[in-house]
Parts: C-alpha cells; structure tokens; sequence
C-alpha cells in the first residue's frame, strides 16, 4: 500500500515578485541558455535553486550544490519562501492546447509519497536511467535537504478519486500562472483535515506509476537508503509526487523523435537495410510526421518518418511487426520488443546501421525541429508515434523498462510552485 500524506509546503511569497517569474521547467528540460534566460527574469527564479551556477573560482564541482542549499536558506529568513500555515495537499490544474485536439484539462494532486523499493510493487519505473544523472540530483538533495520539484505519477482509478480530486475544498487559488508555451497552471490549497484524510486513504491501495521522474525518485531512494533502518517514519522517507488518474481526459503522451548526429554507411545502404522488414515510401520531410500519425490511427500498423537531407524522407512501414519484434526480443515481452522506440533502438540503429548507445543521437519532441536538422547537417532524423499508457502500464507490471525517453506527458510539471524541506517533516 501507498503512504501518501499531506504536507507543509514552501511557497513563494508575495515579496518574491510575479509567479510568472518565479517559476520554470522542470532541470532536465531546459538547456544552459534557457537556464540564463529564467535566471534573469528574477533573482528569485527556482532555477537559482534546482540548477545552481558554477563559479569561475569554485574550488570544487560540488560548491555549486552548497550555493543552492544556502540560497534556500537564505530566501527562507527573508520570507521570500514561506511555509503552509499546516499541511496540505495540492491540486495543480494544467489547462492546454495540443494540434488536432481540443482543448485540454489535466489535474493532478501534490502529496508526499512514501518511497519504496521497485520490488515492493508499490511504486513502479517503466524506463531506464541514466546513473550520471542521479549523482547530480542526489549532490543537490544531500545539499539543500529538499525536494525542490514534483515528480510525476499515475494511478488506476476505478474507485474514482479524480473526480474526489477535482472537488476537494479548497482555501485558495495559491497561483495562476500562464507560462511562456500558453498553459495555464491553477494551484490551489487543499488543507480541510477531513478531505485530506479522505484523499490520502482512497490513495493508500493505489500501484502507482512513475510517470516522469524516474532519476529523482531513484535518487530519493538512493538518499533514504544511506540513512540505514531507523524506527517509524522519518523525513528521508519521503519525497513530493504529483499524482494524476490515469483515466484524467487531459492525460496525454507524446512522441520524442531522434536525431542522428553520424550515420553509418550512405542513404542507399539505409535504405536497403530497411528494405528487409519495412515498405519504404517517399514523402516530403514536412508531412511524415502526418503520415506515421494516419497510419497508425487507422490501421494501427507500425511506422517511422526518416527525415533525409534535400527535402524528402521515407516512410517505414513495417511489413510483419509481430515477426520484427521476435527478431529483437532476446527475452523481452512481445509488447516491449514491438514498441516502436524498442524497434528504433534495437532493429534500425543497431543491425540496420549498426550503432549502438546514446552517444550518436540527441533528442527531441518537436517535429519540426527534427525535420529541420536534416537541412543543418544532421544524416537523418527518425520520427516516431508515441507509446500508449497503456503500454506503460502493462510493461511496468510485468517488471520491465522501456528505453530512456521512450515517453513525453505533456505538459511538463513547474517547478517554483511549491517546495518541500525535510525540516518541516510531521511525523
């Protein structure tokens, strides 16, 4: 069974300035140049905190974490963040447009959760991590003893709980922020004692599934298990998670395409590679994209959009993608294998081209930038369709991961809403 327990937040204060400037993208998501554009709106912003700058005379690599956990500090005794008058849950309300769809609501709920081991069953991964990434991310928890953003997560709900959710009572509308994208963030306060009550026991029998976060949650269990056993429930127990049903109208996955930064071989060589398990088609690099989307929309066949240099691309339909699948499996389920990122990974990147790791491709998950890296120098940019959560979930059941970045739930959570110290734990 999940804990899952309200608590007392930090929030920016009136004297920190507008929301709008105060807030930002969650640290994996935003690139050295972004992280100076938000640094600038105000010396306030949360990047100061969760990517902390490196000075030209730090003695160590490490001096930076400590400068975010004395900023922390800092803005504590000058009330810049200040905490809940008494513990309370979140409810974060994200409203927003994406192409071919109305327009949508997502809501989750911020809480603390528990964290447990993988093997437990209470909190399940459904994607690989990489290791650098959670040494950083557990430099900055040992340092500032906080939870500086919310993780992601999600939740079957056949006792209805969104719907509890939505109509909690709440005190206040603590902000609403439209960010630089167009989304609109509602957080309100819910700290009734009685529909927190109410709200953490409907959670309690929830499996839930890391839906974003996977390193931070990784690192939170890594930070819990250097304390060693200790008796009852201490503050290195916890951590903040947003949690979403998984059955919210506004829940939405999309694609994280691939661009190629060398390429074995010519496009002729590719071709032929490919020509093996695929029907390969010309179409301009502008409406892959469309193409793999209506292929998979009404047939449900398995396709990419390989972006090349000169304005045309391919699109790759997969002739048998069950028996593609077999040929990759190597003791993976057929869902894992059949995935389209299992496919990219493991069938085009590593037999056709014969490159394996993560060094020779970046990602993204605008299309458009993708297509145009073509015209920039890149060999060849694959676009893909996105998993379904459906896929998540059942592979996350059966004990298996999903490559990195094999998921995009959009829109991504703000970080700068509300923060949470260890110091304020309420055992």
């Amino acid at each position: 069974m999940a804990t899952i327990r309200p608590f007392t937040g930090l929030r920016f204060s009136a004297a920190a300035g507008p929301s709008a400037d105060l807030v930002a993208p969650p640290y994996d998501v935003i690139s050295p140049s972004e992280r100076e554009q938000f640094a600038s709106k105000n010396p306030h912003n949360v990047v100061r905190l969760t990517l902390p700058e490196s000075e030209p005379d730090d003695r160590s690599k490490f001096v930076k974490y400590a400068r975010s956990a004395a900023r922390l500090e800092e803005w504590r005794r000058e009330s810049v963040l200040s905490p809940e008058a008494k513990p309370a849950f979140y409810r974060y309300t994200q409203t927003f447009d994406v192409p071919g769809l109305a327009a949508l609501e997502r809501t989750t709920l911020v809480t603390l959760i528990k964290v447990e081991p993988y093997d437990k069953g209470v909190v399940l991964p459904h994607e690989q991590t990489f290791p650098k990434h959670k040494e950083d991310r557990l430099r900055i928890l040992e340092a500032t003893r906080s939870h500086l953003e919310c993780i992601f997560g999600l939740y079957e709900d056949e006792s209805g709980v969104h719907q509890m959710v939505v109509t909690a009572p709440a005190t206040e509308v603590a902000d609403f922020v439209t960010s630089e994208d167009g989304i609109r963030h509602r957080f309100s306060v819910v700290d009734d004692a009685e529909a927190c009550a109410t709200l953490s026991q409907a959670l309690e029998p929830k499996t839930v599934w890391i839906a974003d976060g996977h390193h931070r949650y990784e690192t939170a269990l890594a930070f819990r298990e250097q304390l060693g056993p200790r008796d009852g429930l201490v503050p290195e127990d916890f951590m903040m998670m947003a949690l979403c049903s998984i059955d919210d109208p506004g829940l939405v996955l999309l694609p994280t395409h691939r661009i190629l930064k060398r390429m074995n071989g010519t496009v002729a060589d590719l071709k032929a590679g490919l020509a093996e398990h695929f029907s390969l088609t010309e179409a301009p690099n502008g409406m892959l994209m469309a193409g793999i989307a209506e292929i998979k929309a009404t047939t449900g066949g398995q396709a990419f959009g390989v972006a090349l240099p000169g304005g045309t691309g391919l699109v790759a339909v997969a002739k048998d993608p069950a028996a593609l699948a077999a040929s990759i499996a190597d003791g993976r389920s057929a869902r894992l294998a059949g995935l389209d990122v299992s496919v990219l990974h493991d069938y085009i990147f590593a037999k056709v081209l014969g490159l394996t790791g993560h060094d020779f491709f970046d990602y993204t998950r605008i299309e458009e930038e993708a297509v145009g890296s073509v015209e920039s120098g890149a060999p060849a940019a694959f676009l893909m369709n996105p998993p379904s959560v459906e896929d998540m979930r059942l592979i996350a059941l059966g004990g298996e991961k999903m490559p990195q970045k094999s998921t995009y739930y959009y829109p991504k959570l703000l970080s700068g809403l509300v923060v949470w110290s260890l110091k304020d734990f309420d055992a």
